[in-house]
């Protein structure tokens, strides 16, 4: 079961019930957001919208106009991520606060996050067949999870998409990002990427130096089938990777990423 804290964004934008219209309006220009949790001592008391701020007053207190506690839908950190997109497919609500069995706020999670939980995950099938597949060429496997430096990570794959890209992107800056999967010989300092390339080079076009991963240790000190076929490709860093945006010609559907593009329109 994937839970919603797996998923919900946990630094959450909130405002108080003493707050004033004008200073929800000020949150919402410099954030983007349209809707906020209303906080009052750690405790969630209600939640306010753009919607409920039409024609009123800019010095009206958010205790006057939001929408109570006691009327809210609220979803649990160890809710199935499943059940409240279901709820929310019911209510037309696209977020939802997450709050623990004392009413404490610890989360938000919105309709895109129930979409990016269920794609690109790292399940443990696909782990155990990467392992399995290196066990039958006759390695010894030695698996640990950590953090790797983005600058040591290999590819293996030539491009990436944009708007898959785009995804990997939003879930970074939520702290969403699933780990990825590498692999560690004893021939060098750097890790071979083998899965989750959009996740690695988002990471890099957003200048985050580590990402979370499986790392594969294989006992060897020479050059393994994929290292050499990436090699071929001049797959060396991550700026070797290329962007490919499908909805464009062929003519100008391929983007660099050594230029570190980070606003490709």
């Amino acid at each position: 079961m994937v839970k919603v804290e797996e998923y919900m964004t946990k630094n959450v934008d909130y405002v108080g019930p003493e707050d004033r219209v004008k200073d929800v309006v000020k949150l919402i220009k410099e954030t983007t957001h349209d809707t906020f949790p209303v906080v009052l001592n750690g405790k969630l008391v209600g939640i306010v919208s753009v919607h409920d701020l039409i024609d009123r007053d800019e010095n009206e207190k958010i205790k006057n106009l939001m929408i109570k506690r006691e009327d809210m839908i609220v979803t649990r950190p160890d809710a199935n991520v499943r059940d409240v997109g279901r709820i929310m497919f019911r209510t037309g609500f696209s977020k939802l606060p997450v709050v623990d069995e004392d009413n404490n706020l610890v989360g938000i999670i919105t309709n895109t996050d129930v979409i990016r939980s269920q794609i690109e995950k790292t399940t443990p099938t696909k782990l155990n067949k990467i392992i399995k597949t290196y066990e039958n060429l006759g390695y010894n496997i030695k698996l640990e999870k950590g953090i790797v430096p983005v600058e040591k990570i290999r590819p293996t794959q030539s491009k990436v998409y944009e708007d898959e890209l785009f995804g990997r992107i939003y879930e970074l800056k939520r702290g969403l990002a699933e780990p990825i999967i590498v692999i560690k010989t004893k021939k060098g300092d750097y890790y071979i990427l083998i899965d989750g390339h959009h996740r690695a080079v988002a990471c890099y076009l957003s200048n985050i130096p580590e990402l979370d991963a499986y790392i594969i240790e294989i006992d060897t000190d020479k050059p393994l089938g994929i290292e050499k076929t990436a090699e071929k490709q001049g797959l060396k860093t991550l700026a070797d990777v290329k962007i490919i945006d499908e909805d464009k010609n062929d003519s100008c559907e391929i983007y660099r990423l050594g230029s570190k593009i980070a606003h490709l329109h």
